[in-house]
């Protein structure tokens, strides 16, 4: 039987340890401030802005809700980003993708002040990571990191096979595995033999956005696995990246979806939103 790591709990346990770092700060009345910005209606990012918005509440943040419709121009879109910029109640600007097609996602990613990008996207934030310098780290690998941490995974000199070579998940993912001793392999759409790859590792990290995509045969037995995927079937079921019913019995630790790697992305943007306001402040 494996272990399910459960992304619920370590989630609260992260926000409990912000609420304790904040409590000495609430009687200058000085605040974190986080501002989302959704542009369209994606219902899956609804979803998401909403849960970030309930956690700013329940951690006593400031936070801000920009709601553009789908067709904002790149113009006005760039002009909310700059005067967020320069808000000084601002500490954090996350903008949520995917966004609409006549958006170009990384002009738009790159206008957020690199000291406020607390999704860690910002090619700076980026450069930082590769080079194991501080600075926000993208809140879904790192959430990943935590997940593992708490339930005292260890990382350090193990096989890590990373699915997925996007740079929302996979590439900050494999970097901050490096940065913590494993040794990482990236498979992605060109990859041969595919499963004979996985199954090399102690760590698998599934993030390729396929529903179900990793079956029992490809993984080892007692292997730890992260299921990063969010997909909905035509019957409206969410389920991962991960064959969690057939995969589960075989590994070690799972993840399940949905309450797995969800929960900390909130809890890690949370986190970073909390750096980034004391890095601002001096505080």
């Amino acid at each position: 039987m494996a272990l399910i790591l459960d992304g619920n709990t370590v989630s609260k346990a992260v926000q409990e340890k912000i609420k304790g770092d904040l409590a000495g700060l609430k009687q200058d009345g000085i605040l974190p401030g986080l501002a989302v910005v959704l542009v369209g209606d994606d219902p899956a990012s609804k979803i998401y802005v909403g849960r970030k918005k309930k956690a700013c509440e329940s951690l006593g943040f400031y936070s801000e809700e920009h709601r553009l419709p789908a067709e904002t121009t790149e113009a006005g879109l760039l002009a909310l980003i700059q005067s967020l910029n320069q808000n000084g109640k601002i500490h954090g600007i996350l903008v949520q993708l995917p966004l609409p097609r006549q958006l170009n996602p990384q002009k738009i990613i790159e206008a957020i002040d690199p000291r406020k990008d607390v999704d860690g996207m910002h090619p700076f934030s980026l450069g930082k990571l590769v080079a194991g310098l501080p600075g926000p780290r993208s809140c879904t690998p790192a959430g990943v990191m935590a997940l593992l941490d708490h339930y005292h995974l260890p990382v350090e000199g193990k096989r890590a096979v990373v699915i997925g070579r996007s740079i929302m998940v996979g590439k900050p993912m494999a970097q901050l595995l490096v940065e913590a001793n494993a040794t990482v392999t990236i498979c992605h759409s060109k990859t041969q033999a595919i499963g004979e790859v996985i199954k090399t590792a102690d760590l698998v990290v599934a993030a390729i956005g396929k529903p179900k995509f990793v079956k029992a045969e490809m993984v080892r037995e007692g292997a730890v696995v992260v299921d990063v995927g969010i997909n909905r079937t035509p019957e409206g079921k969410l389920v991962g990246d991960v064959d969690f019913e057939a995969v589960e019995p075989k590994v070690s630790a799972i993840t399940p979806v949905p309450g797995g790697v969800g929960p900390m992305t909130i809890a890690l943007l949370m986190r970073n939103t909390f750096e980034v306001f004391r890095q601002q402040t001096g505080l």
